[in-house]
């Protein structure tokens, strides 16, 4: 059986740990875990730990949290003997004599289909961006940014209501799967990892609150994608009203949307009205419907419970802002610290 080190930080990999800690069900058993220090989290900012760490303390499983493995972690990883490190979430970048203690390597669980989307925010840029599927690579770590060779994927579909949070759960049950093909290969020798087409890499990059604006002169498919890719963090909204209302969920409506409506178009952010199923607005190609907003202090609505208590006429124009690029065919600069 194999002897796992486990490193993450992010609930994404506990559906993997249950597996992994299941009886008769994984070829290896998790010794140790690695996970960011505790933080401080919420509105009171009350120092928390994570989930992966509070999943190995009721299995007691060793835990571990320094803040930058230095040379004493380093020892006590070599003291557990590991055969393989699992990685995925961790929010650390691993140093090379990290990456080869373990005897079959380091390998990382990242949340995209290599070589797409390198980077921070794989899962919230994929559907962002209108892609119709994504998924988890299973991949030796290397020093350069998620380019090492890759043996394994496990598809998962985007569907056109998905936000990040529905496809961020699947990618989680996608783990197991995954790792039930490749570990037992792993284990015999037979497991083959091939190099990634480098040519073929984009990248992602960390999101932040100001990615949250829209262009309305951009099309209603690519609009829809954005608002349910960056739901919940950092979230789309706009201002209406004197307000800043947040937009939940979104799709393209079909032309024969505006059939019942008094205003049949207008220019890009035009309010035309609603349907049963969301706000309709005009944009650059196609009509976008908004199937959930928040307003300031409220919860996040469907539109229709949302529009009784937060009146909006027809006609109305809701403003567009230049909306940051998301994906890049090279690494994008990092932040200024």
């Amino acid at each position: 059986m194999l002897r796992i080190i486990f490193m993450g930080s992010d609930a994404i990999a506990l559906p993997l740990l249950e597996w992994l800690g299941s009886e008769g069900n994984a070829p290896g058993q998790v010794v140790a875990v690695y996970t960011q220090p505790d933080r401080a989290v919420g509105r009171g900012q009350k120092v928390q730990a994570n989930a992966i760490k509070t999943w190995a303390l009721a299995r007691g499983i060793p835990v571990h949290q320094p803040e930058k493995l230095a040379a004493e972690d380093l020892a006590q990883l070599k003291s557990y003997a590991p055969d393989v490190s699992l990685v995925m979430a961790y929010g650390h970048i691993l140093r090379q004599n990290v990456i080869a203690v373990p005897r079959l390597g380091t390998l990382n669980l990242h949340a995209s289909l290599l070589p797409k989307l390198r980077g921070a925010s794989p899962i919230q840029t994929a559907v962002a961006s209108g892609e119709k599927v994504t998924g988890v690579t299973l991949m030796r770590i290397v020093l350069e940014l998620d380019a090492g060779p890759a043996a394994d994927t496990e598809s998962v579909p985007i569907g056109p209501l998905d936000t990040a949070l529905e496809i961020e759960a699947k990618l989680a049950q996608a783990c197991a799967p995954l790792l039930a093909r490749t570990l037992p290969r792993l284990a015999s020798g037979a497991l083959h990892f091939a190099e990634q087409d480098h040519a073929r890499a984009t990248y992602c990059r960390k999101l932040e609150k100001t990615d949250g604006v829209l262009d309305f002169a951009a099309s209603a498919a690519s609009l829809a994608a954005r608002i349910n890719g960056l739901m919940p963090w950092p979230g789309c909204a706009v201002p209406i009203n004197g307000q800043t209302v947040k937009l939940g969920l979104a799709d393209e409506a079909p032309p024969e949307a505006c059939h019942n409506l008094r205003i049949k178009s207008g220019q890009p952010g035009t309010v035309l009205g609603s349907d049963p199923d969301g706000l309709i607005v005009t944009t650059g190609a196609g009509l976008l419907r908004l199937r959930k907003l928040q307003r300031p202090g409220g919860k996040m609505l469907p539109a229709s419970d949302f529009l009784r208590g937060f009146p909006l006429a027809e006609g109305v124009i809701l403003p567009s802002q230049p909306m940051p690029d998301l994906v890049a065919r090279t690494p994008f600069p990092r932040p200024k610290l």
